[in-house]
């Protein structure tokens, strides 16, 4: 993705199921269940580079011995940082003189995360928040150790300012008007009301408050908890929790838009972002590892008893396909084949726009995300090629020489690497003229490769905002004098905003929203922006479950050529020579290569939630009213 976006977190969660002394023999240490939790961050450091932080539980301590420990680091190699400072802890007790490093109750009495529960997130701050505050996880603490809430989540609330005010409601006092704190203090009241009840019924029992407390933690319902705490929340969440003696969770909301991946044995319980994570870290097969359903929730007790329990009423499964095609790594062995079909199946539009010249075409992509889709266009080409080559044998074969022969058979895809990335380069100059200058530099090419009379196809994965693009690959690509410039997004055009994880909040940032407005204006018919936001705003304050998407009314005069030929003219600048188009990826052609992750709302403005049609609203009026503000 050549324009930089930011996007979904990631989770990572573990569970140990045996005696720390099991691990201690089997392994040859006791920290076996951190040093998986630093791998499965660390490969998952693609989804979050703004924050990480973990967290353990320590079971059955007794009182005046710490059994939860917190870390968290907003710098800018976050996961290495909060590694680096438990690992520092660590040493300074295992060196110190009266140090038993065998002896598995003096670590857990002395050593921090020598524990059996973790929880691990890496963050991208979606919200333009990067304080150590923003962090995850977050913890929620009390005196009673099943009180304790430890939350973080791989999430965006559409409807935050609901929770919000319910929890004022409520009588409660939320330091924050965010989803984050909204969330967590959603779940601590009915964890705190749970408990309240179980033991006023444990009392009745005969049991002292001393006695009650074990009781309530084996009692305690975790999945009538997440039933009350959820029954409001709109938007896309993998949310994971611990409670201080120890049950854990991790919740997927209804529409699958988030994605979660679990793997148990008898020794550990795993949760993560992305399957081929827990694959690589724990060595096991695909099969192996199960995606969490929608609306379904991984809850582990206290003793370990491990279910799958559903939370709340499926929706329609609308998996975030941009997840395969450049969120999660390329390494799953379904992501790779889905992110190939994508570059095969746009092909013909390539095709097309060439004039079926493959003898004199360039195939390369940028960035190195877009390798894998490259290899499938790349493919599609060939097999063009072959076609080609069979159709001019038939059509000679009367007086073909083997001298012509061999020269038809010689023929070959040509592919280039064109762009590299010079990744040192920071463009450190805020004013104008000057930085866009060093932006049409971030990026070396190739010479030497092209001929003029080529066609240069380059593959992205998607073309967001289009400003990279503009200031710095056409010109790029132009200096290398080709006929024609071909920029290939694997995914659709991004009509629309995201609100459940993307950090895509705002209309006028999405050149497919501009290029639309350009042709209303060319066509004469700008009042229908006008007749949008009338309608708009007559929606205001309506409930959630009545309002309509009206922005897609600003695409629905032009096809999608149209708006892509608008596209190119805008990203073009004047001293281009070349003859630039642009080509997307067709809606119907990412549904058949991804037919599980069907979640195509950016691209089609049909979210998956009520709260998206809201959203999407607001980010109109907001773009209309000229109000640089987030629309959730």
């Amino acid at each position: 993705m050549s324009d930089a976006i930011k996007h979904e977190c990631g989770i990572a969660f573990v569970r140990l199921l045996k005696p720390l002394e099991y691990y201690k023999e089997k392994y040859g240490t006791a920290f076996y269940g951190l040093n998986k939790m630093y791998l499965l961050m660390e490969k998952q450091h693609n989804r979050g580079q703004d924050g990480a932080g973990l967290a353990s539980i320590k079971l059955d301590m007794e009182p005046g011995h710490r059994y939860i420990s917190r870390v968290r680091s907003n710098e800018a190699t976050p996961i290495q940082d909060i590694f680096k400072k438990i690992n520092g802890s660590i040493n300074e007790k295992m060196t110190s003189p009266n140090a038993q490093i065998d002896d598995i109750k003096w670590l857990k009495e002395n050593v921090s995360y020598v524990g059996e529960v973790f929880l691990g997130h890496v963050r991208y701050g979606t919200h333009g928040k990067n304080s150590i505050e923003s962090v995850h996880p977050f913890l929620r603490q009390n005196n009673w150790m099943h009180r304790n809430l430890i939350v973080a989540g791989n999430f965006n609330m559409t409807n935050n300012t609901e929770l919000f005010q319910r929890l004022v409601d409520l009588g409660q006092h939320p330091k924050e008007n965010v989803d984050t704190v909204t969330v967590m203090e959603k779940i601590g009241h009915f964890l705190d009301g749970e408990v309240s009840k179980l033991y006023k019924k444990l009392k009745k029992e005969g049991y002292t408050k001393v006695t009650a407390s074990p009781e309530i933690a084996k009692r305690l319902n975790i999945s009538k908890i997440l039933k009350k705490a959820s029954k409001r929340w709109d938007g896309g969440y993998a949310m994971a929790g611990m409670i201080g003696h120890g049950d854990a969770f991790v919740l997927r909301d209804p529409a699958g838009i988030r994605p979660a991946y679990y793997y148990q044995d008898d020794e550990v319980v795993v949760v993560a972002s992305e399957r081929p994570v827990i694959q690589t870290v724990f060595n096991v097969p695909f099969e192996a590892v199960q995606e969490l359903e929608p609306g379904n929730a991984l809850i582990t007790k206290k003793d370990g008893q491990t279910s799958i329990e559903q939370i709340i009423e499926p929706l329609e499964r609308k998996a975030c396909s941009f997840e395969r095609i450049y969120f999660s790594r390329g390494s799953d062995a379904k992501i790779y084949q889905e992110r190939k079909e994508l570059g095969r199946l746009v092909m013909p539009q390539v095709l097309k726009e060439i004039d079926h010249d493959t003898v004199n075409s360039v195939f390369s992509f940028i960035p190195n995300t877009a390798e894998t889709s490259f290899y499938g266009l790349v493919e599609a080409a060939q097999d063009e090629l072959n076609k080609q080559k069979g159709d001019t044998i038939l059509a000679e074969k009367d007086n073909l020489s083997d001298e012509r022969l061999i020269e038809i058979l010689s023929s070959k895809i040509r592919t280039e690497k064109i762009a590299i990335k010079d990744a040192k380069l920071r463009t450190f100059i805020t004013e104008d003229s000057s930085r866009d200058d060093l932006v049409a530099h971030v990026y070396d090419v190739t010479y030497g490769v092209v001929k003029p009379e080529d066609n240069l196809v380059i593959i992205d994965d998607s073309i967001v905002r289009g400003t990279t693009l503009k200031k710095s690959i056409i010109k790029m690509m132009d200096r290398l004098n080709p006929k024609k410039i071909v920029v290939v997004s694997s995914a659709p055009q991004i009509r629309f905003p995201d609100c459940y994880g993307i950090d895509m909040a705002k209309l006028e940032g999405l050149i497919a929203f501009r290029a639309a407005l350009a042709l209303l204006k060319d066509n004469n018919n700008y009042r229908v922006v006008d007749e949008v936001y009338q309608k708009c705003k007559a929606q205001e304050g309506l409930n959630d479950n009545d309002v309509v998407n009206h922005v897609n009314e600003i695409y629905a005069g032009f096809t999608d050529q149209q708006i892509s030929d608008k596209i190119a003219e805008l990203l073009t600048e004047d001293d281009v020579t070349a003859d630039v188009k642009i080509i997307y990826q067709t809606v119907d052609n990412l549904h058949q290569a991804c037919p599980e992750n069907l979640g195509d709302w950016y691209f089609t403005g049909n979210y998956p939630t009520s709260g998206g049609n809201r959203v999407v609203n607001k980010a109109f009026i907001n773009f209309y009213e000229g109000n640089d503000a987030r629309a959730y």
